[in-house]
């Protein structure tokens, strides 16, 4: 998720492959968090177990908050500023997903790293009380946002740029989310069952 942040870069990943930037960028988000990993300050790499039992009220660490925070922007940006560029290519005929990354990127990351600092996004909260209903939010995005990416991507690589196109693209990436995002609210998908009060850990 860190490696995404940069979401100019990211595009430019994707639209003209690898570059010097991009290998730039990967060591030093590799470096950083092998650091944290090494000291035991990322998500699942603690010692022990941190949350136990699903529901607990007990401090979320400032370590969990940053990253989940930072998830969450990987997670929502690109598929809203992607579903932008879709809904403008639909309707104009034109695409302008280079214009939109390197001008809307920033302010809708700034808006939901804010969030995170508030403690608005789920997971990302002063407590973990909410974790067992929070975390099936967290992980059906996830599921819903990275199925429907990689459908665009390979729809965007090998469909025309025509408006009859641009529109099976608006339709299956966005009939993708809804599918996939319903079947992570139902508990289908993997990590999305909601976990009840003083459930163990090891219940999922």
């Amino acid at each position: 998720m860190f490696f995404l942040v940069p979401g100019p870069l990211t595009f430019a990943l994707f639209a003209h492959g690898f570059g010097w930037g991009n290998l730039a960028w990967l060591a030093a988000v590799l470096a950083g968090t092998g650091i944290a990993g090494l000291c035991g300050q990322l998500p699942g790499v603690e010692p022990r177990p941190y949350i136990l039992r699903f529901d607990e009220d007990k401090s979320n660490p400032l370590y969990r908050r940053v990253c989940y925070t930072f998830a969450w922007n990987a997670v929502l940006s690109f598929a809203l500023l992607n579903l932008g560029g879709l809904l403008i290519a639909t309707v104009t005929g034109s695409w302008y997903m280079r214009q939109i990354y390197r001008y809307a990127y920033f302010p809708v990351c700034g808006t939901i790293l804010l969030l995170g600092a508030a403690g608005v996004l789920p997971r990302v909260r002063p407590s973990t009380k909410g974790e067992g209903t929070e975390r099936r939010y967290f992980y059906g995005s996830v599921w819903a946002v990275t199925v429907s990416q990689a459908l665009l991507l390979a729809l965007w690589k090998t469909l025309p740029e025509t408006r009859t196109a641009n529109l099976a693209k608006l339709g299956i990436f966005v009939g993708a989310l809804l599918l996939i995002g319903l079947a992570g609210m139902r508990g289908l998908l993997p990590r999305t069952r909601p976990i009840l009060p003083g459930e163990l850990t090891v219940a999922d």
